[in-house]
Formats: C-alpha cells, structure tokens, sequence
C-alpha cells in the first residue's frame, strides 16, 4: 500500500514552461496546450510583444516581453516570406530567393530571441518558477537555449527543421537514397540519377542553414558561458513529438525518442467542399 500511495506523486500535474513560434507552429501547438491545461497542468507561455498569433488568453498563463520592431514590419516579412516561398522558378532561383528571405526573417527571429535572453526580470521568473519541463518548437532554437540555462527537461513539438537538423541532432539515419530532399519533386521510389539528383540539392542546405541558424550559436555560446552548436543545443532533447505520419508523409528512419502524433495540428471542425 505504502508503494502504491508513493506512485500517486509521479501522476501529479507539472509545471510547464512553453517558448512557441509563431505563426503556424503556434495554431497546432496550442490545440495540445489545451489539451495538458485540462487535465491539470500548470502552464506558462513566454512570448514577445509583437506576434502573428500567439496573444493573450484567460486558459493560459502569459508572459509577454517587449521586442525592437513594431507589428507592421512583422506582417510585411511573413507575408513576404509566403509569397518567396510558394513563388515558382528554377531550383537557383528558389534558393537565392529564399537563402535571402531567411537571412531578414532570421534577423527579425534572433533579435526576439535575444531580448528575451536579456530580460532579466523575466529571467528571474523563470528561475523562481521552477519549471518540470520546457515545450518548444526547434525550428528555433531559443526554447532549448533557455532549457539549457534553466536545467530543466525539453520536449520538442515541431514537423521538420530546415536542413534537416533533427537528422543531425538525434544521429538519425537520413539516406539521399529514398528520403526526398526539398525542391526535388521526388518520391521515395528515385531512379540512380534521381539518387544523384537528390544528393546534390543537399548541397545549399549547409549555407542556408549557416545563415539561420549559425547567429544562434554564437548567441547561446555567450549567454551560457561555452562553446556550442546549434546541433549540440537540439541533442538534448528528451522527447521529440513529430507532427507527420506515414500516409501524407514518406517512410524513413526515426530514431527512439521520436514519437509521431499525426494530425494534432489539424483543426477540429468539418471542412466545407
């Protein structure tokens, strides 16, 4: 009995710190958060000012901090970013186009994700706190900085990283043999010159990704007091939920601590035709 008793505390509700990203990640992510908020647990959701989508609310427990750009020049890149993104072309064209799309929409990212590293009185919250875990999304890496600094457990919540960082992170098998690269318009099912084919266009990924995601190394190297990657900070996660499955999605490795949860990001009401 008393053995029993003492399992009760490991089926208690925890403290959960929440660092989103904006715009669509957010839509999906916060469908789960109500879904954890109604069966006990404490959540707190740290975001800026200035936002798409992540706004205030009376289910959740909101930390707002403020950011150098207003909510005009907000708008203006996401739509920019869209309209890069779905816009036609040759393959050079569309990496041209979107390498200098990410490099504005990462400057915007980075300069949200620094302020909200040199909040300290939101810093000192979060230390008071004392958080169970942190639910991030990894497209950026802000939310594992902060894990980092807090010492506390991560979990990420996303569908894919540009350049396929989860692959790299997890030293997850990612063969150009059968999984498609992006731009490709391949299926699993590739031909030996498609097989060629897909391996070359992984080739801009590395200087696409040195743009992203190379200002956050540097960033979290200063604020944590060491040397580190990007690839190093994702390793540390515990449980990375992916929002794909095998049926809108091709077949390939995962590794372990990779749970697929499918359609939670899809929203809870009929379609019309």
């Amino acid at each position: 009995v008393v053995v029993l008793l003492s399992l009760l505390g490991l089926a208690a509700a925890g403290k959960l710190l929440v660092v989103p990203v904006d715009g669509s990640h957010w839509l999906s992510m916060r469908q789960a958060l109500d879904g954890l908020r109604q069966r006990g647990h404490e959540i707190v959701v740290v975001a800026p000012e200035v936002t798409l989508h992540i706004k205030p609310s009376k289910n959740l427990v909101m930390k707002m901090y403020p950011v150098p750009f207003t909510q005009e020049e907000m708008d203006e890149d996401f739509q920019g970013f869209t309209k890069d993104l779905f816009e036609g072309g040759s393959f050079l064209e569309r990496v041209i186009r979107l390498y200098q799309r990410s490099k504005k929409t990462s400057a915007l990212f980075l300069a949200t994700c620094t302020h909200l590293l040199h909040n300290r009185e939101l810093l000192g919250y979060l230390e008071e706190s004392k958080f169970d875990a942190i639910l991030t999304d990894p497209i950026l890496p802000c939310g594992q900085i902060l894990a980092e600094y807090l010492s506390v457990p991560s979990v990420y919540f996303l569908q894919q990283i540009p350049c396929g960082l989860e692959y790299q992170a997890t030293q997850c098998p990612n063969p150009p043999s059968y999984v498609p690269r992006v731009f490709t318009d391949h299926t699993d099912r590739m031909t030996f010159l498609q097989r060629v084919r897909n391996m070359l266009y992984d080739i801009p990924n590395f200087f696409l990704c040195d743009a992203v995601f190379q200002p956050y190394a540097k960033l979290a190297s200063e604020f944590l007091g060491r040397d580190v990657t990007v690839p190093d900070l994702l390793s540390q996660a515990s449980i990375w939920l992916m929002k794909i499955d095998f049926v809108l999605h091709y077949p390939k490795p995962l590794m372990p601590n990779m749970v697929l949860v499918s359609g939670v990001n899809c929203a809870s009401k009929k379609l019309s035709q």
